[in-house]
């Protein structure tokens, strides 16, 4: 199997870490070679509710039973889309009242962006440096790292850069803005939040001048910081909210939700502003409801800052600098990239999956499964700082 996956399925990076699976439940994941690892890392924060979590396989399996894809987004009413875009509405502040389900965050991120020029009659877009929204053209648009867009120029024109957290940037935003946006609490450049203010400054500016903002909770969102958004731990509400990762329980969804007046501006002139075959497909969209039921009805976000509380206690090490991010959004980071990746590395030979980020190279991912439990977290900490000692000695 290794030697077919090489060979056949193209590779993202020249060193995969190339585990083979057999199978996942709750907190881990099997190899064939029956070997488990507590995961840390939830898919890249997607598993919201760990692996094979029962209500999102019966929800996935009832509806295989019922229908699978019918028809193109928007043409059919189909009730599993219909419940999910009335529950997003019924979870999210005014005036985010309307979904359009898509099949990826970066496909969400395109289709905020074209909301925004269309409704604003603009172009310009406003990024932060450090950003990351998805790899489609659009979204590589608003980028913030330049070696990573260069081989793939032109882009779409039009997107200048602010460093997030600057507010002496927001000079930047004028009325030539369509415009900002960012990431709620920055991912791959290392997890980092909001400070003072920054989120409702930026909204305020936005609204002086006719622009919109866009907020990408891609990674943030679905309890992951101990609100059903990020955006609600910083007093701010974006014109448009993009969704995706977390939102499927596993499953391929991205979403973004803004006012009926906004959502409006896609349906005609010209007509299609956006459309897509498989968005809202009705066994994607079940799963998606269950997994936000779940989260939303349980004490599962409540209980994500007790376990941040608790992974913050264990993780004292005189190798890990300082832990950013909020809820089970964290980055531990170590002195070298060195560092960081002996210890993901020598992780998974102990049965730990942590990862990296992006752009951050000395950060420890630990972005594991809503549910997990804090024996669990107490077990993944321990490799940790095991290893970390093992380094430090």
């Amino acid at each position: 199997m290794k030697e077919a996956f090489f060979k056949y399925q193209a590779q993202t990076s020249p060193f995969p870490l190339a585990m083979e699976i057999s199978h996942a439940k709750g907190s881990y994941i099997y190899d064939t070679n029956q070997n488990a690892y507590l995961d840390f890392v939830a898919g890249v924060s997607a598993c919201s509710l760990g692996h094979g979590h029962p209500k999102v396989v019966k929800a996935i399996k009832d509806q295989v039973d019922k229908y699978m894809h019918v028809m193109v987004y928007g043409e059919y009413i189909q009730k599993p889309a219909v419940d999910l875009a009335k529950f997003i509405a019924q979870h999210t502040p005014e005036p985010l009242e309307q979904t359009y389900l898509v099949n990826s965050g970066t496909e969400a991120i395109e289709g905020a962006l074209k909301l925004a020029k269309r409704a604003t009659g603009r172009s310009e877009i406003i990024a932060a440096k450090h950003a990351y929204h998805g790899n489609t053209m659009g979204s590589m648009s608003v980028m913030g790292y330049e070696e990573r867009k260069q081989a793939y120029r032109p882009l779409v024109p039009g997107t200048k850069l602010i460093t997030f957290n600057n507010e002496d940037d927001l000079a930047e935003i004028t009325n030539k803005t369509a415009a900002v946006i960012l990431e709620t609490i920055q991912g791959g450049a290392g997890f980092i939040e909001p400070k003072n203010g920054y989120l409702t400054k930026v909204k305020a500016k936005c609204e002086a001048v006719g622009a919109l903002l866009i907020l990408d909770e891609i990674q943030p969102g679905i309890g992951r910081t101990g609100k059903l958004f990020g955006f609600e731990n910083y007093n701010c509400v974006p014109d448009i909210v993009v969704s995706g990762k977390g939102l499927g329980g596993g499953m391929p969804i991205g979403a973004f939700t803004a006012s009926t007046a906004l959502m409006a501006q896609l349906k005609e002139h010209p007509k299609m502003g956006h459309i897509t075959t498989f968005g809202g497909h009705p066994v994607i969209a079940a799963a998606a409801l269950a997994t936000l039921k779940e989260v939303v009805k349980t004490e599962l976000m409540a209980e994500t800052l007790e376990k941040e509380r608790l992974i913050k206690r264990l993780l004292q090490h005189p190798l890990i600098t300082e832990i950013r991010g909020k809820g089970l959004m964290l980055a531990a980071l170590t002195p070298s990239a060195e560092i960081t990746n002996q210890v993901i590395l020598e992780a998974q030979n102990q049965g730990l999956i942590a990862f990296w980020l992006l752009f951050e190279p000395r950060a420890i991912r630990i972005t594991p499964p809503l549910t997990i439990s804090n024996t669990e977290i107490e077990a993944g900490c321990k490799i940790l700082i095991d290893i970390l000692n093992k380094i430090n000695n």
